[in-house]
């Protein structure tokens, strides 16, 4: 059964007065004094809904293999006949060089933990314990985790910053080359690219520099799994020469959440390392029903991939041109490419900027989520961000374009209309001064003291907006005013920090 509660969305200019949200209201029942829903039973009546998806996974629900129509059936263990992933002789063998083939890798290995534990493998297999490791600032959480596991002394890169909406840029060649020759013990160089909104760095430079220093380059190329199969994408850091890269299958492609790739390709680092610390980070018991869908992915990129993709291209090309009409929200486009080091961006994220409109970005969300029914990727002080995939039905892409258009002429009829700022880095603070390595923070003795009373203190937590899980602020890194502000005015914004023991985001854990 489906429960209808009546709410008031957070916006001033009443465009929404009063709207309808379907919330699963069934099958409750109360634990103490708290009334719970069962997550299985949430979960089918939300999918009964019509909530459209522009956030992951890829498959946007949309898959339908007839092979994996009820999981429970195909749910296994390490039969006869059925290989295993952590000593792959058979079928899973097979499917992994089907993945290879069709990435251009030397090798590929599946990942059933998410991009996550190819990141883990790929860093601890390019650098020794207590090495030195170049990466980029703007880099997912789980890279400092390796750094943390590892002991590394870490060098950061910080990617330009575009004023205008506020993303993070590309990352300087220049700059890379600049830390390698300051740093002469850097063992390994790591890069994200494409970043959560789609930016992406010249990654054909910066693996020629780093090669010049005979390291390898690993690229978290998460977000890019469908780059290698329409001109329409950026080109894969695969075909540019990257060493180690690692794609999320579930973020932008027809597969199931915490599915990924872990691709080789040259000998400048050793297959032997990267399978013994997969070994070591992924799950000993593997779903089969995750490396299923994987299966199922790459057959259909095989097999479909040409067409559907093509189709996808069109569908998208169709959904830009008629949102470059709108006249206070703007959408994201190549123009881009003029400033810092944006070197192309992948226009499958679809980027609305709130800095002309008079609301914010959470507000524009809500707007989106509960009056249309469209549930996007992630929210930031100033841009919502939908993401499109190969599965996104033409019916999906109208629903959005519409949607848009008439919030954004509801915006111009009022004439309502804010003065263009400068808004908060949403993904990173300020250049955070580092005081010790990410492990001497977080197994060093520490202390909860207020927030607001750190200033100048050692942070021995991390402090990120989840979306994108970037952290604002590392273990071993000074608190800074800078990002004191900034944490305020995000919580004003409506949008809190992750990663700190205090949910309330009152205390913060300091090095004693």
């Amino acid at each position: 059964m489906i429960a209808l509660h009546a709410i008031q969305a957070n916006v001033s200019i009443g465009l929404l007065p009063l709207v309808w949200q379907i919330i699963p209201a069934s099958h409750e029942y109360f634990n103490g004094d708290r009334l719970m829903n069962y997550l299985d039973q949430s979960l089918y009546e939300y999918s009964q809904t019509d909530f459209y998806p522009f956030h992951m996974p890829g498959h946007k629900r949309q898959v339908h293999s007839p092979y994996l129509r009820n999981p429970y059936e195909v749910d296994i263990t390490e039969i006869t006949d059925f290989d295993n992933l952590h000593h792959a002789e058979g079928i899973i063998k097979d499917n992994q060089e089907k993945a290879a083939s069709l990435y251009h890798a030397d090798k590929t290995w599946f990942l059933i933990n998410g991009s996550t534990a190819g990141i883990l493998a790929a860093v601890s297999a390019c650098t020794s314990r207590g090495g030195k490791l170049l990466m980029a600032r703007n880099c997912h959480k789980a890279i400092y985790h390796a750094a943390y596991l590892r002991g590394l002394e870490t060098v950061y890169l910080y990617p330009s910053y575009e004023s205008f909406c506020g993303l993070n840029g590309g990352i300087s060649p220049e700059n890379v080359e600049k830390s390698l020759l300051e740093h002469q013990d850097i063992e390994a160089v790591v890069i994200t690219s494409p970043s959560y909104d789609g930016i992406v760095s010249d990654i054909a430079r910066i693996a020629e520099i780093v090669h010049r220093y005979e390291i390898p380059l690993i690229v978290d190329e998460a977000h890019g799994a469908h780059f290698a199969f329409h001109q329409a994408f950026p080109i894969s850091a695969l075909e540019l020469g990257a060493d180690v890269v690692i794609h999320s299958l579930h973020k932008t492609l027809p597969a199931m959440t915490q599915t990924a790739l872990l691709h080789q390709k040259g000998n400048r680092v050793s297959t032997e390392k990267l399978e013994e610390f997969l070994g070591i980070y992924e799950t000993s018991s593997p779903s089969y029903l995750l490396m299923g869908g994987i299966s199922y992915c790459l057959r259909f990129l095989e097999e479909q991939g040409a067409e559907q993709f093509e189709l996808f291209s069109l569908r998208m090309k169709k959904a830009r041109k008629q949102l470059s009409a709108m006249k206070t929200l703007h959408l994201t486009d190549r123009d881009f490419k003029k400033q810092g080091n944006i070197f192309d961006m992948d226009l499958s994220k679809f980027v609305i900027s709130t800095v002309d409109a008079p609301v914010n970005g959470p507000q524009l969300h809500e707007i989106l989520r509960t009056k249309y029914h469209l549930e996007m990727e992630m929210e930031a002080e100033q841009y919502v961000l939908a993401l499109t995939s190969v599965m996104d039905s033409q019916e999906g892409f109208d629903r959005l374009v519409n949607a848009l258009l008439e919030i954004d002429e509801n915006f111009y009829a009022k004439k309502a209309k804010t003065p263009m700022h400068k808004f908060t880095n949403t993904e990173f603070a300020a250049q955070n001064q580092q005081k010790c390595a990410i492990w001497q923070a977080v197994e060093g003795s520490s202390e909860a003291i207020p927030l607001k009373e750190s200033c100048g203190r050692v942070s021995a937590e991390y402090a990120y907006l989840y979306p994108p899980g970037i952290p604002l602020l590392a273990p071993g890194e000074i608190i800074s005013e800078e990002f004191l502000n900034q944490a305020e005015h995000l919580m004003q914004q409506g949008m809190y920090l992750q990663g700190m023991k205090d949910y309330e985001q009152r205390y913060i854990y300091v090095l004693a």
